[in-house]
């Protein structure tokens, strides 16, 4: 019996191994779907008739690939001895193996037609009908497995149809220069009307979203009123200080660790949402912790997360994850769980100090937000030591493997704290990332978080910085952590001026640190002495890597006030910049005599006792009287930053001002000789 089993079906594989396996074929589901007769893939497409003439179309009836061959040689022996059960196995091997080879067939052709479509473009520019090609070839590709060729097809799509759009509707928009396509939804909605365009950007979007966040993120918020989304008017900033694509890294396993630091109320928490639904709708059979200072704030994250899963009034979570469904959630223990039942929910969320012990676990994400409750903690050097061993101790020790990643977003409020520490530990690995982005970006003086609806523009962080002390600001705005304790020059102690005296200087200086490495500053002050005073009147304070360009500064600086005596330090190659300042000074008519000298003293220590003779004898421009972006702005902000107790990003500012106390005081100290008895003698000599 077996033996007519075997022999009936399996003896027409080998006679003719390709008809079965068409008949195999079109009776499963393979990976594209019922697979029928071939050229199912490009049938599917329904190009445009341009592409559709293209030559590369042809059937493949009866094409075996060399693998193919040797599966039928092996049935072939196999029913050709008594083992014909192997037969069966190998059956079911080649059968897989045909569909393996057919899927390879079609994705080349299909890149081949995605080529034509390329060549089209290129001749008679973009067409609606190309990116609806475009389209249904990605959908062919992602559901292959094929990502980077899909969203290589969606992006071109996208670009070409907001091409499309910005032409077809300058006649309607209000500039006259077209819509982009967010700009096109906006009308639709407005005039309740659809178009061709508008549908397919919003499909090329939603094809994205399982995969790739920023569209998910778009697609997710589609029914919502353009001033009440949160991200599209955000997404310009977010984007271009890196945020987004850290969280998708992030998911791609490019990272292990993210750490987000950026000013209140920019939307940092809100984001950390987003990412937790779109990570819990990717995979609902993990769990996820969220950690934070207080209960408070855990309630108000998991509320946030829960009405973005379950909201399909205002969000197409649903749309994007159709499988996904709540299966659990508890609002006073703020667990929420996604299909079926597990022993640790998909979202939980739990507060510093809460008893977790056996309670909370995560095996795919760690969120820690604001482990700091406020400033009086971030001060306070042994909570920041007790907060680090409860985030050592009890949070991270609810990850359940290696592979869970996590997202540290917060305030820095002190360089010890977790994302400090952290930083330190991870140091120079790759999959550890730090980003910290100021209220104003240092190179375009503009904020970098002036959003579309409800942004902070450049006057909103002015006022901010008007009303609070310049340490607690650079932490809240700048993301920039200063330990107040320790620090060596205080603002309000210095020494300032409006105004010089009204006689000529006793002698004009000059002071210089040169510059060591790429992240150093060029230091270059230059001193009005008026008998024991010294007016600090201008200097150079760049961290240019241009070399050249700091030769220059220095030499401009030297002529224009006529410094008469210069001392450049001598390490660190200090005697050729000091050499090519003077060569620059002397083309330009000028002349000062310049010096060098090496230090050989510890550098802290140097700074240290000399930073009494500083507030005593230098006097500083008035704070009205330069800018924070000016050279004397940075120099005044690195000298007020420097810590005994803390690690100092840079020290070559005050350490210029320790090399001009030493400078000046240089042979300054005296001795006192007094006559003594002797007892040898009867006088005194």
């Amino acid at each position: 019996m077996f033996d007519a089993v075997v022999q009936g079906p399996f003896f027409c594989l080998s006679v003719h191994l390709s008809a079965w396996f068409g008949l195999v074929a079109r009776g499963c589901r393979g990976p594209w779907g019922d697979m029928g007769e071939p050229g199912f893939a490009l049938s599917y497409l329904l190009l445009s008739p341009e592409i559709q003439k293209s030559p590369l179309k042809k059937s493949r009836k009866n094409k075996k690939g060399p693998k193919t061959q040797i599966f039928l040689a092996r049935i072939s022996m196999y029913l050709k001895t008594p083992f014909k059960y192997r037969a069966v196995r190998t059956s079911r091997l080649a059968a897989q193996n045909l569909r393996e080879e057919r899927v390879m067939e079609e994705i080349e052709e299909l890149r081949e037609y995605c080529k034509k479509i390329d060549k089209l473009v290129k001749e008679k520019g973009p067409k609606r009908e190309y990116c609806e090609a475009r389209y249904k070839a990605a959908q062919i590709y992602l559901e292959n497995g094929y990502k980077d060729f899909g969203f290589r097809q969606t992006l071109l799509a996208k670009n070409e149809l907001y091409q499309i759009v910005k032409f077809s509707t300058r006649s309607i928009s209000p500039d006259r220069k077209g819509f982009d396509l967010f700009e096109l939804d906006d009308y639709c909605r407005e005039h309740e009307v659809e178009t061709a365009e508008n549908k397919l950007f919003w499909d090329l979007l939603f094809l994205e979203s399982k995969d790739l966040f920023d569209s998910y993120m778009l697609y997710l918020e589609r029914k919502r009123q353009p001033q009440a989304r949160f991200y599209y008017p955000r997404r310009e900033c977010l984007r271009k200080t890196g945020v987004v694509q850290g969280l998708q890294d992030l998911e791609d396993d490019v990272l292990d660790i993210l750490s987000i630091s950026l000013p209140p109320g920019t939307g940092k928490t809100t984001l950390e949402k987003f990412f937790c639904s779109w990570v819990m709708g990717k995979h609902p059979d993990d769990y996820n912790l969220f950690y934070s200072h207080s209960s408070e704030i855990t309630r108000m994250y998991y509320d946030g997360v829960d009405d973005i899963i379950e909201n399909d009034s205002e969000y197409c979570f649903n749309e994007i994850f159709p499988t996904v469904y709540v299966q659990n959630k508890n609002a006073k223990a703020e667990t929420l769980n996604l299909n079926a039942y597990k022993p640790f929910a998909s979202l939980q969320c739990t507060s510093v100090g809460a008893k977790n012990s056996g309670k909370v676990r995560a095996n795919r994400y760690l969120f820690c937000d604001d482990l700091i409750g406020g400033i009086e903690e971030a001060l306070n050097k042994s909570l920041l030591d007790k907060l680090w061993r409860v985030y050592s101790v009890d949070a991270r020790q609810r990850k359940l493997n290696g592979r869970v990643k996590e997202i540290h977003i917060a305030t820095r409020w002190s360089v010890h704290d977790v994302i400090g520490r952290l930083q330190l530990m991870y140091k120079g690995n790759d999959r550890a990332r730090f980003i910290a982005v100021p209220d104003i970006d240092p190179e375009t003086g503009k904020s970098n978080f002036n959003y579309k609806y409800n942004g902070m523009d450049e006057a909103f962080f002015e006022e901010q910085a008007k009303i609070m002390d310049d340490i607690t600001y650079r932490c809240l705005y700048k993301n920039d952590p200063i330990e107040r304790e320790g620090i060596l020059y205080h603002a309000d102690e210095l020494r300032r001026y409006l105004s010089l005296p009204l006689k000529d200087p006793d002698g004009i200086y000059a002071i210089a640190d040169t510059k060591n490495s790429g992240t150093d500053f060029m230091v270059l002050l230059v001193l009005y002495r008026y008998e024991n005073d010294f007016y600090c009147v201008d200097c150079v304070c760049d961290d240019n890597v241009n070399f050249d360009v700091q030769t220059q500064k220095c030499a401009n600086l030297l002529f224009r006030h006529k410094v008469q005596q210069a001392e450049f330090e001598s390490n660190n190659g200090g005697e050729r910049v000091a050499a090519d300042v003077d060569k620059a000074l002397k083309a330009m008519g000028g002349f000062t005599n310049i010096t060098t000298k090496p230090t050989e003293t510890n550098k802290e220590t140097r700074i240290i006792v000399n930073a009494d003779w500083v507030k005593k004898n230098i006097l500083f421009k008035d704070e009205t009287m330069y800018g924070l972006k000016e050279d004397y702005g940075t120099m005044v902000t690195w000298l007020c930053r420097y810590s005994i107790v803390g690690k100092n990003v840079h020290d070559d500012v005050p350490d210029c001002f320790a090399n001009a106390a030493l400078y000046f005081t240089r042979g300054q100290t005296k001795g006192t000789v007094e006559a003594t008895f002797n007892p040898f003698r009867s006088k005194f000599y």
